[in-house]
């Protein structure tokens, strides 16, 4: 700090001497008896006095200075022979301030020129090799695994990284080798850096942070200084953490592009593997990274030596949801009766970020209603909006697009609750959400870590059921269901070319190239490593797989169209209607046969849901 201050006072004094010398005027001193001489000869032009000095220029040009006496005749002689006559005034703070404004602007200037090169105040004009990682300091740091919920199995994996940090010699003196580097992969929103930050504040160490982006600049060479940088300052800091977020900004596999290996990318990821390799983890350094793409990564990075451990950090289960709604729970007072169970229950798939989310939306939601405490229809309503997202009640829609809506959904809710092993039906509704003018939305009983065959098809058929509807009643199709058919279309395609659930096919995978993320590679190893004849097939086959689940679900719509008409009805009238009320529009105007499969899938539903709760 000191050689920085000192630095800046020596280029400000440079800088006004600088102005003070160009600013004065360079002048030839004039004895006062030959200025009065000169004055006499009719050699001098034009005078300046301010107080007791003058200066000022002849008829030849060369400019002078002098100092007089008091004169009372010199004015009188200036005016007799024609010379032109200034008089500064005395020189005020103003006037002072002002004289220097054009040095102060200049150092002004300098010195943000000098904070822009340098990135903002950080690392210097010639520091661009500084690394930029945030350090957050043991005591400042208070975050731990009582924060953490919904990853239980990661917290142990990790626990054995805050032994070590706390207690090196427990494993140094066995031989023990603690891991380098662990390497949190998970989808986003899982809580892979709050993860790590509670690593840090278990084991009381020093937290450093960084971005993998944060690595490349426009400037050769800044991402690989930058990494050697940070881990000079973990050494330094030791023992510490340091936590490398979205690695897969400079860990890419090498090599994979089209222009070639030698670009900026790939020396920091070199620079990365060699700082890795090279330094000792009895020093107390442990790397910590996160990624939502592993399968991207180089392969260099995930051998022993470098990240030795990878901790999956998935989607939270029922229990996860819970605890991690719990957590939340704590900062937002809730009304009497609210159970959070039964939002758990209520968001499969969703992920802690989510969950965090769902409970801050609950409580603007009841404050906006001016509520001292967030209830239970608060909190369906803010996981309505995070999951299909918020109702658009100023949308002005035709009563014939609402029609059409209503049989949609309708279509939906049928064959959903007359499909063998379908997700229970929650609701449905025709007031516009996000971009869809009307939703039929199911939810799993149960987190599905394996799917079967009949269950996808059930799926598909589900989705085909509102073009159905519409082909049925109106004998048209709308472009409403554009969603339903690209979801069931990749749903089919999977089927057949990556679950091998196709018996024309057969069980072989030819999905290999669909989903690559490296063009150069693609384009090297050919975009195809199958036949034009097993590309007809599979075409053949998921056609078939669609065009079977849309007979399907028009056969149940036909069989039960009393029942479709007043659904829609009653859809038109209330536009949202639950789970419940399907049921009963089903006891009342179903047909027999089909009555009695969605009796027999409720009971199935309902015995599934009873044991899990047991």
């Amino acid at each position: 700090m000191y050689k920085n201050i000192a630095l800046w006072i020596i280029i400000a004094l440079g800088m006004a001497m600088m102005y003070q010398y160009f600013n004065e005027s360079h002048s030839v001193d004039l004895p006062y008896s030959a200025f009065i001489s000169q004055i006499s000869n009719g050699s001098i032009k034009k005078v300046a006095i301010k107080e007791n000095k003058i200066t000022g220029e002849d008829t030849s040009g060369k400019r002078f200075e002098t100092y007089f006496p008091t004169d009372e005749q010199l004015i009188p002689m200036l005016k007799e022979r024609g010379v032109e006559i200034h008089v500064i005034p005395t020189d005020t703070t103003i006037y002072m301030i002002l004289s220097w404004a054009p040095m102060i602007l200049l150092v002004v200037f300098w010195m943000f020129f000098m904070r822009q090169m340098q990135g903002g105040g950080k690392g210097g004009a010639f520091s661009f090799g500084k690394s930029k990682a945030k350090m957050q300091d043991a005591d400042k740091n208070k975050v731990t695994f009582k924060d953490v919920a919904g990853v239980e199995e990661a917290k142990e994996e990790l626990e054995e990284i805050i032994d070590f940090l706390k207690d090196p010699k427990k494993f140094q003196k066995l031989g023990g080798k603690i891991p380098k580097g662990v390497l949190l992969v998970g989808p986003p929103g899982t809580g892979k850096t709050l993860l790590a930050k509670a690593v840090a504040g278990e084991a009381g160490v020093p937290f450093f942070y960084m971005s993998g982006s944060d690595f490349v600049e426009m400037f050769v060479g800044v991402g690989a200084s930058r990494v050697r940088d940070l881990f000079e300052q973990g050494k330094k800091h030791a023992p510490c953490i340091l936590f490398l977020d979205e690695i897969d900004a400079v860990g890419r596999h090498r090599g994979a592009g089209l222009g070639g290996g030698h670009d900026e990318r790939e020396q920091t990821l070199n620079a990365l593997l060699v700082e890795m390799d090279g330094f000792d983890s009895s020093e107390g350094v442990i790397m910590v990274a996160a990624t939502n793409r592993a399968d991207v990564l180089d392969p260099a990075l995930l051998r022993p030596g470098r990240f030795d451990r990878k901790v999956i950090v998935p989607n939270p289960d029922y229990r996860g949801r819970l605890a991690i709604l719990e957590v939340h729970a704590k900062k937002v007072p809730l009304a009497d009766g609210v159970k959070l169970d039964d939002i758990a229950k209520g968001t499969p798939g969703f992920a802690g970020a989510e969950l965090a989310n769902l409970i801050n939306e609950a409580a603007l939601l009841a404050a906006r209603r001016n509520k001292e405490r967030v209830d239970i229809a608060d909190l369906e309503e803010a996981k309505d909006k995070v999951m299909m997202g918020k109702e658009r009640r100023s949308a002005v829609i035709s009563e014939r697009e609402k029609r059409n809506t209503a049989y949609h959904e309708s279509g939906h809710a049928i064959v959903a609750r007359m499909t063998a092993g379908a997700d229970p039906l929650h609701k449905l509704t025709i007031i516009p959400r996000g971009a869809a003018l009307g939703l039929t939305m199911q939810l799993p009983q149960d987190d599905k870590y394996t799917i079967t065959k009949d269950y996808l098809l059930g799926r598909i058929s589900i989705m085909m059921a509102g073009r159905a509807a519409e082909k049925l009643v109106f004998d048209h199709y709308s472009t409403g269901a554009s969603n339903d058919l690209e979801r069931a279309t990749k749903i089919a395609r999977n089927m057949v070319t990556t679950y091998g659930m196709s018996d024309k096919v057969g069980p072989v995978t030819y999905s290999k190239h669909e989903n690559t993320v490296f063009l150069g590679r693609e384009l090297s190893s050919g975009a195809l490593d199958y036949s034009e004849q097993t590309k007809v097939l599979v075409d053949g086959e998921i056609s078939g797989i669609l065009n079977g689940c849309a007979d399907g679900a028009m056969k149940i719509l036909s069989g039960n169209r009393t029942l479709l008409d007043k659904m829609s009805d009653l859809l038109m009238e209330q536009e949202t209607i639950n789970g419940d009320d399907v049921t009963k529009l089903i006891n009342e105007y179903a047909d027999e046969k089909w009555r009695e499969v969605a009796a027999k899938n409720l009971a199935e539903q309902e015995t599934e849901n009873s044991e899990r709760n047991k």
